[in-house]
């Protein structure tokens, strides 16, 4: 009964979200002078760089396991 509360208010608690004003003014701008290309291009790199770095660590790490089970 606790949970279903908890759940009932946080969702009506999130319809307010629901009612606020779409206008980004900064996003139309970006749009309009065409550099929101240049944002996104930005982001997709640093999300790149993330994901190649985590799978690197994730490579070493199970290298370094393998070892370890070997020794023991």
């Amino acid at each position: 009964m606790k949970k279903a509360l908890t759940i009932l208010f946080l969702l009506f608690s999130s319809l307010n979200l629901l009612a606020q004003n779409n206008d980004i003014e900064m996003a139309d701008q970006l749009r309009a002078d065409g550099k929101i290309y240049i944002v996104v291009i930005c982001i997709v790199i640093i999300l790149v760089g993330l994901l190649i770095y985590l799978f690197s660590l994730d490579k070493r790490l199970k290298l370094l396991e393998k070892k370890s089970n070997v020794k023991n």
